[in-house]
C-alpha cells in the first residue's frame, strides 16, 4: 500500500498505483500539514478579502467578486463547466495516475483544502469503478482542467464512472450504491481539484517507465542481429565506451557486450577481413540507443520533479493566497516531445537492422527475406513492410507539439504547453516502438537459426529459446501478424529481462 503523507513520489509508485492497483492511504499527519492553509482560505473567506479562485471568478472572469452566499455554487459550477472534454476514455491507468498525482498535491497543504478532498481521491483509487474521462479537452495550462473536472465531477455525483462494459454511466446512482453521499465543496476546493498538470504527468510517466524497457529489448534485438549479421562485438567494448563519456552510450555499449560475450558466432570470423567496417545500425547502436537513454533519463527527472512540486494555482504560502504558474506544464510538453522523438529514432534503427537481414546483397549469405526456400517463399519480406509503414506513422508523431501554443479564455491565457495531447501522443508511440522492435527480434533468431551449425552467445541463445517458446521457425510461409503479435506481447511482459540475465546479468 502507498500511503500519501504529501511529500514527493516517483514515477514507480505512479506505476505501482495506476497500472498494477496497488491501494492508497491517507497518513494521519497530512490532516495537521493542510490544516494552515486551509485556515487561511477560511479566513479570507470569512473577511472578504479579494483572492483569486476564492472570492473572485477565474480565468478572464477573475475581477469578478462573487458574494460570500454564492462562493460554494462557485465552486461546484466551476467543476461542471469545466468538464467539457471530448473523444474516448482515456486509458484507466491514466486516470488512477491522475488522481494519485491530484491526492499528493492537495495532501503537501498548499492548496487550502480539507483532508475530505484527498480521501474522496483515495477512494475513487481503492474501490472502482473509475471516472469516466474523456481524452481530449486539455491544453496543459492552467492545469489539466478538461480531465480533471470530469474525474472531480463523480465526487459531485455528475459526470460518469465507466461501466462494466467500458461506457459511460451516471455518477449520481454508483455513489449512492457505494453509499456515499456526494461531496460538497467549500471555497477554493473546486479549483483546487482541477488546477494542476497531474493528466501530463501520469501519462508522460508511464511512457517513461515504458520506453526505458524498450531501450533494453532493443540492445537484445541489437546483439541478435549484430550476431546473425557476422558483425564483430569489438565497438561496444569497455575501452571503446570509455573515450565518450555518456553514461547511455557506455550502458547500451555494456549491454551489448555482455550479450554477445563467449559468441562462437563472433567468434568465427573474427580474424576474417570480410568487411572492415559494420554498417551504422550495428556499430553506432549504442551511439543511438545510448542517446535515447539520455534523453529519457531526462524525461524521467523532468516528470518525478513534477511529481515533487506544488502545481495548484493559487496556492497558499504564510497564509497569503499567490497566483502564481506552476500548473503550466511547458517542461512536461518538451520532455514528451523529445521522448516521441526517441521512439520514432529508435524504431528506425531497428528497421534498417531488418531490412539488411532480408536483404541477400548485405547479410553476408543469409537466404533472401530470411527463407529457406526464398522465390516460392517471401518469407519476413512484408514483416519489414510492416516496420517501415510504423516508422513512418513514429516520424509523423514526433512533430513536436509544444510549440503550438493557442490563445484562450479571453486572451488571459495567452500562452499553453500542449503537454496532455503531447503525452497522450508520446504514449500511443510507445506500442508502435515496441511493434518494430518484435519485427526485429522475429527476423533475428530465424536468422541465427540460419546459420547453423554456428552458435550464439549464452545470452543470445536463451533469448532465442524465448523467442522459440512464443514463435515458430519460419519454415514455409504462413500468416505472421499473430507471431508479430504473440512476440510484442512478449517484449511488453518484458520476458527478454529474465532470458538475458541468465546469461549475460541483469540489463542495466
Amino acid at each position: 500500500m502507498l500511503t500519501l503523507d504529501g511529500g514527493p513520489l516517483g514515477i514507480d509508485d505512479v506505476v505501482a498505483v495506476a497500472r498494477r492497483g496497488e491501494p492508497v492511504a491517507v497518513s494521519p499527519a497530512v490532516t495537521d500539514r493542510m490544516r494552515p492553509s486551509r485556515e487561511a482560505v477560511a479566513r479570507i473567506d470569512a473577511g472578504n478579502e479579494v483572492a483569486y479562485g476564492v472570492t473572485t471568478g477565474f480565468g478572464a472572469l477573475a475581477d469578478r467578486a462573487v458574494g460570500r452566499e454564492q462562493r460554494e455554487a462557485l465552486q461546484r459550477a466551476l467543476v461542471l463547466s469545466h468538464a467539457a472534454g471530448m473523444g474516448p476514455a482515456l486509458d484507466a491507468e491514466v486516470v488512477r495516475g491522475m488522481l494519485l498525482l491530484r491526492a499528493r498535491t492537495l495532501a503537501a497543504g498548499h492548496s487550502g483544502v480539507r483532508r475530505e478532498l484527498v480521501e474522496a481521491l483515495a477512494v475513487l483509487l481503492n474501490s472502482g469503478p473509475l471516472p469516466w474521462v474523456p481524452e481530449r479537452g486539455s491544453l496543459g495550462a492552467s492545469g489539466d482542467l478538461a480531465p480533471l473536472a470530469h474525474a472531480a465531477a463523480t465526487l459531485l455525483g455528475e459526470g460518469w464512472f465507466v461501466g462494466d462494459g467500458g461506457e459511460p454511466v451516471a455518477s449520481a446512482p454508483v455513489l449512492e450504491g457505494r453509499g456515499l453521499p456526494p461531496l460538497r465543496l467549500v471555497p477554493k476546493e473546486g479549483l483546487a481539484l482541477i488546477n494542476g498538470t497531474d493528466a501530463s504527468t501520469a501519462a508522460l510517466a508511464l511512457a517513461v517507465r515504458d520506453v526505458e524497457s524498450l531501450l533494453r529489448a532493443a540492445d537484445c534485438a541489437c546483439a541478435m542481429s549484430v550476431e546473425a549479421l557476422l558483425g564483430t562485438s569489438r565497438p561496444f567494448a569497455p575501452d571503446v565506451a570509455a573515450l565518450r563519456p555518456a553514461p547511455g552510450q557506455q550502458a547500451s555499449a555494456e549491454n551489448i557486450a555482455a550479450l554477445l560475450t563467449g559468441s562462437p558466432m563472433v567468434a568465427s570470423h573474427r580474424e576474417s577481413h570480410h568487411a572492415v567496417q559494420d554498417a551504422y545500425s550495428l556499430r553506432c547502436a549504442p551511439q543511438v540507443h545510448g542517446a535515447a537513454r539520455d534523453v529519457v533519463a531526462f524525461c524521467r527527472t523532468t516528470v518525478e520533479r513534477e511529481m515533487a512540486s506544488i502545481v495548484d494555482n493559487p496556492v497558499v504560502l504564510d497564509g497569503e493566497v499567490v497566483s502564481a504558474g506552476n500548473f503550466h506544464a511547458q517542461a512536461l510538453a518538451y520532455a514528451a516531445d523529445m521522448l516521441a522523438a526517441v521512439c520514432a529514432d529508435v524504431a528506425a534503427i531497428s528497421e534498417r537492422r531488418v531490412d539488411r537481414l532480408l536483404d541477400p546483397s548485405r547479410s553476408r549469405g543469409l537466404p533472401a527475406f530470411l527463407s529457406p526456400d526464398p522465390g516460392l517463399n517471401s518469407g519476413f519480406m512484408i514483416a519489414q513492410y510492416t516496420a517501415a509503414a510504423t516508422v513512418a506513422a513514429l516520424r509523423h508523431a514526433a512533430a513536436p507539439l509544444a510549440v503550438h501554443s493557442a490563445v484562450t479564455s479571453a486572451g488571459q491565457e495567452d500562452h499553453v504547453s500542449m503537454s496532455f495531447e503531447a503525452a497522450r501522443r508520446t504514449r500511443a508511440s510507445v506500442p508502435m516502438l515496441r511493434s518494430v522492435l518484435a519485427v526485429e527480434l522475429c527476423c533475428a533468431a530465424q536468422a541465427l537459426e540460419l546459420r547453423a551449425p554456428l552458435r550464439p552467445a549464452p545470452a543470445t541463445a536463451a533469448l532465442l529459446e524465448a523467442v522459440r517458446a512464443i514463435v515458430a521457425p519460419l519454415r514455409e510461409d504462413r500468416v505472421l501478424a499473430g507471431d508479430l503479435a504473440a512476440l510484442e506481447g512478449w517484449v511488453n511482459r518484458e520476458g527478454f529481462e529474465a532470458a538475458a540475465a541468465g546469461a549475460a546479468g541483469p540489463l542495466r
